[in-house]
């Protein structure tokens, strides 16, 4: 019988998570034909053995020889496949009963939809906000960063700002969402593309979505289909807090690069500058309040609002 689902899984070092991961599928199963495909990017815990130990007809495995980064990885396992529907699931991620078959109920139902995500829990059962802006404008950066969002309603700030300010209650389209746990057409992939591989890990996703809904297709936000997220867990065994920091912020600027007008980009970024100047002179106010973060977090924005002024717009 035919593949018509593969259910996508990046590793790197996933131990214990990895396990829950796979068998949360195991026990949750879509009701069509499906395979796993766990590209691991040169874990070194014992991961593999296991997957290997595992038997499962249905469970295939890519290795690389170094960490080739989130897109990269799931690039390989598009490659790999010929299933008509891709469904991306981060490896310390699990499916709750009845959650793949209500994503692919609502992907297959209007044929302009390219992409559903789910409702992302943390493991104590709160939210984890899944449904982005994208991209920001300086007038939603202030109103973040300055929260400026308490003078307005709950309900209007909420549907204005998304992310941690909406109660992710009701299916919506949106222009970004979290690739932690993301259903793909393959029609779509072959439209616009997979992953941009010049993203090693933070911000593929979030240009992967804008490119989706810019070519033409819809993002839906499933909240019926649930998945539990832990959240985190490769990067805080790679990095420390602010070298997370770091590469999140490279990433970001990268994106903007990438996918911006000069003029959207140098306006984020003279907001973004001011806006983190200011909680760092507030910090150092303080006294009491460690100012590193907002230190380094400073001369990010520094250096990238330097180079845009110089005339720097894209990077290959």
């Amino acid at each position: 019988m035919a593949v018509e689902l593969a259910i996508v899984i990046v590793n790197w070092n996933g131990g214990e998570l990895l396990r829950r991961c796979v068998e949360s599928v195991l026990e949750s199963p879509p009701d069509m034909p499906y395979e796993m495909i766990v590209v691991d990017n040169a874990s070194t815990d014992e991961s593999i053995d296991w997957l290997r130990s595992c038997g499962l007809e249905n469970l295939r495995l890519l290795e690389n020889k170094e960490n080739a980064g989130f897109g990269r990885a799931n690039n390989q396992a598009f490659a790999a496949s010929d299933a008509p529907l891709l469904f991306l699931l981060n490896s310390d991620a699990e499916v709750r009963p009845g959650a793949i078959d209500t994503l692919i109920a609502t992907l297959t139902a209007d044929a302009r939809t390219g992409a559903c995500g789910p409702r992302l829990i943390n493991p104590d059962g709160s939210l984890q906000p899944s449904v982005w802006r994208n991209p920001m404008n300086p007038l939603e950066m202030l109103a973040v960063g300055f929260r400026l969002y308490l003078l307005l309603p709950r309900r209007l700030r909420g549907e204005w700002l998304l992310g941690f300010h909406w109660d992710h209650s009701h299916r919506r389209s949106a222009n970004m969402l979290s690739g932690a746990a993301i259903l793909a057409r393959r029609e779509m992939i072959d439209d616009v593309g997979g992953f941009d591989e010049r993203f090693h890990m933070y911000g593929e996703d979030t240009e992967w979505c804008l490119r989706i809904v810019r070519g033409g297709w819809w993002l839906v936000f499933e909240p019926r289909a649930v998945v539990m997220h832990h959240g985190g867990q490769s990067s805080a065994k790679r990095w420390s807090y602010l070298e997370k920091r770091n590469v999140e912020y490279k990433a970001f600027f990268r994106y903007q690069r990438l996918c911006l007008p000069r003029r959207h980009v140098r306006a984020n970024l003279a907001t973004g500058y001011f806006i983190t100047l200011v909680q760092h002179l507030y910090r150092r106010l303080l006294r009491r309040t460690q100012t590193d973060e907002t230190r380094q977090v400073l001369k990010l924005y520094t250096e990238e609002l330097r180079q845009n002024l110089r005339g720097r717009q894209s990077e290959s």
